[in-house]
């Protein structure tokens, strides 16, 4: 399935704001289905099989945050938040019950289309034996990190710290899912941890770490990394 005909539900209660949407995204020829609110998204889910959500947080009957625990029991679809509840509460909450991806209202066209996009390369990634990137290489099967011929020495935890972030390309990873994910919730990791281990990985695959091109910090929520994969 290539991008343009991905299949894309749209769940927003305000009519005008979901039309303008739905309208970009049919735009740049995604197949659109829409809700306007959890529990008519929920059954569309069930019904439509969406390659994405898109949704809002505050809705009648079942809000976002209700809907992104409900699908989570079900499906492993990305779903974006677009939301004017942009506080650094709701976004941690959003992700932590599964959400991809946050975006806060006011947003532009070519921000949401580039998370889309992001998000629909992300969920092909996670089959993949290696990664890509323009300057970056990752094998997960002979657990080498290269740029360009030379190979990065990684140790056992950054590489599993740069498996998961680079899995996961255009995704924020709270700090929170790192501990679960890369050391298994040891009760003395801390996020004092997490950024120290990151700033050494960073040291090692990043041209300039002070202006990083892979994993950048989304402050005070965890990391994301941003380079995009090419296709091989």
């Amino acid at each position: 399935m290539t991008l343009g005909s991905s299949r894309i539900l749209v769940v927003e209660d305000d009519l005008a704001i979901r039309r303008a949407i739905v309208a970009q995204l049919r735009g740049e020829s995604y197949d659109v289905i829409e809700a306007g609110d959890g529990r008519d998204a929920l059954a569309a889910a069930g019904k439509d099989r969406p390659d994405l959500i898109l949704t809002d947080l505050a809705m009648p009957v079942m809000d976002g945050f209700e809907l992104i625990a409900a699908l989570r029991k079900a499906v492993s679809t990305p779903i974006i938040v677009l939301s004017v509840r942009g506080g650094e509460t709701d976004r941690v909450r959003a992700l932590d019950l599964g959400a991809d991806d946050f975006v806060a209202k006011p947003f532009s066209v070519a921000e949401l289309l580039a998370r889309v996009r992001a998000q629909l390369r992300r969920s092909g990634l996670a089959s993949l034996s290696r990664l890509r990137f323009a300057a970056l290489t990752i094998d997960f099967d002979r657990r080498r990190v290269l740029r360009g011929d030379d190979e990065i020495r990684l140790t056992p935890t950054e590489f599993a710290l740069l498996s998961l972030l680079a899995s996961n390309s255009g995704k924020v990873i709270t700090t929170d899912q790192i501990i679960a994910r890369v050391w298994r919730d040891t009760p003395s990791t801390t996020a004092e941890t997490v950024r120290v281990h990151v700033a050494a990985l960073r040291k090692k695959i990043e041209p300039d770490p002070a202006s990083p091109q892979f994993i950048i910090t989304e402050p005070w929520i965890g990391y994301r990394f941003i380079a995009e994969p090419i296709d091989e």
